[in-house]
């Protein structure tokens, strides 16, 4: 992990790369937490997180998976997306500073019901249909688009 002030630099010059994880319920529904970090505080989003430097993608999966969902999941287990962009104003270290994200997006479709979701970097949760979750101003914009086909690259 890099210290806070190498970090900035980084955010500052260059992209981040991360997953993004639409998580359906048996009956089709899709999870959502609300964030407590910048970027997208306060808004409605999906689970993710950043891929980190020497972390194959497989790693990062379960990783991610576990830390978001409180359960480890195989990217086998997951269907691609596509790959998105998300640009922020502010980021996790300071409001003033810019995030760009190039976002790998997964699908996981869940036979079991989560049990505990952790409370890290959401601190609270909710199940919405895709019409009720792209009719709700608080769910951010980069959350909706994983329902817009139109927003997605290379998918």
């Amino acid at each position: 992990m890099l210290d806070k002030d190498t970090f900035k630099t980084v955010v500052k010059s260059t992209p981040l790369i991360s997953i993004d994880l639409v998580v359906r319920s048996k009956n089709g529904t899709v999870l959502l937490g609300k964030r407590t970090n910048r970027p997208a505080k306060g808004f409605w989003f999906v689970p993710g997180g950043r891929i980190l430097k020497g972390e194959k993608l497989t790693d990062a999966f379960r990783r991610l998976s576990l830390a978001e969902l409180g359960v480890e999941i195989s990217i086998d287990q997951a269907e691609y997306l596509g790959l998105y962009e998300h640009f922020y104003d502010d980021s996790a270290l300071c409001e003033f500073t810019s995030t760009h994200y190039v976002v790998a997006a997964f699908v996981i479709n869940l036979n079991n019901d989560l049990i505990e979701l952790p409370q890290d970097q959401h601190s609270e949760y909710k199940w919405l249909s895709e019409k009720e979750l792209l009719g709700d101003e608080q769910v951010h914009d980069h959350s909706k688009w994983y329902f817009m086909n139109e927003k997605g690259y290379l998918a």
